[in-house]
């Protein structure tokens, strides 16, 4: 048993906001493609695919992570107690639950089409060199939106043979709200990070943190908006948009308090709802469209 609750905090199973906003993008995709008119069976089989595979890789990238940042997270209150920075996880065995997680994923993707698979491999030096970029840049959050948010192209993929403006607008919209709720996330860490020297964009940008979020928020709306507009979607898509435009604006920048953990932390949790939000609203476009 207590191997078994070591594995599940060192994959932080029983986290899921981290698979989740994972796996948003990838339904979203999946959304924006698929036609509703036919067998509403695939759909749902490449959706829990994608979820399948979402918790597994981002359980791998978790300890692959920790794995890198072994020194550092012994340094910071929040992450001090993590299995590997502790010790009670050996890095030989995080390795090995990388290998086995990886293989079991592997055995998930190769159940799409070959051009989905070659991109999804192709993603991978990606995610492993996420852990790496805060040694190197103020923009880690970046990286990780463009990794976080790559299953929005292959849930595009999934469907179709090839990838058009509307998936690759959607993508880099995407990027932008991981950049946003990222940097929400990382005002938990700050003063530690700045201790021991690591970069993010809430260091960057922490003397004026709302106005950058709500640049990066204001992006991505206009990308939803664009889509709309690109895909027909009718006036429900439309007034769906002011509903997470409030919630994004209203609630995360409006009432965000970077001195405070618990408000940055609930915050960015709340981003597991907009995903939800944004799938429902997307899903509402394109079967009334």
């Amino acid at each position: 048993m207590k191997q078994l609750n070591l594995f599940l905090e060192v994959t932080r199973l029983k986290r899921p906001i981290g698979y989740m906003l994972l796996f948003w993008p990838c339904i979203w995709g999946l959304t924006i493609a698929y036609n509703f008119s036919s067998n509403i069976q695939f759909f749902i089989k490449y959706a829990l695919l994608f979820f399948l595979g979402a918790i597994l890789m981002r359980s791998a990238g978790c300890i692959l992570n920790d794995i890198v940042d072994k020194n550092f997270d012994s340094k910071v209150e929040r992450t001090k107690n993590r299995p590997i920075a502790s010790g009670d996880v050996s890095i030989k065995l995080g390795f090995f639950y990388v290998l086995i997680l990886c293989g079991i994923a592997f055995i998930v993707l190769i159940q799409f089409n070959l051009f989905t698979i070659i991109l999804a491999l192709g993603s991978m030096p990606l995610a492993f060199t996420y852990p790496l970029m805060k040694r190197f840049t103020y923009w880690p959050q970046l990286f990780l939106g463009v990794t976080f948010n790559y299953g929005l192209i292959l849930g595009w993929t999934s469907i179709n043979s090839e990838i058009n403006i509307i998936a690759m607008i959607f993508y880099i919209g995407a990027i932008f709200w991981t950049l946003g709720y990222d940097t929400i996330y990382g005002f938990q860490d700050i003063k530690d990070d700045e201790i021991i020297g690591v970069k993010s964009t809430s260091i960057k940008f922490k003397k004026n943190p709302k106005l950058f979020i709500f640049l990066c928020y204001l992006i991505f709306i206009v990308v939803l908006i664009y889509l709309g507009i690109l895909m027909n979607f009718n006036k429900i898509y439309f007034g769906g948009l002011i509903l997470i435009a409030m919630h994004l604006f209203f609630f995360q920048v409006k009432n965000l308090d970077i001195n405070l953990n618990s408000n940055c932390l609930k915050i960015f949790k709340s981003n597991n709802f907009l995903g939800l939000l944004i799938f429902l609203n997307l899903l509402i476009g394109k079967i009334i469209a």
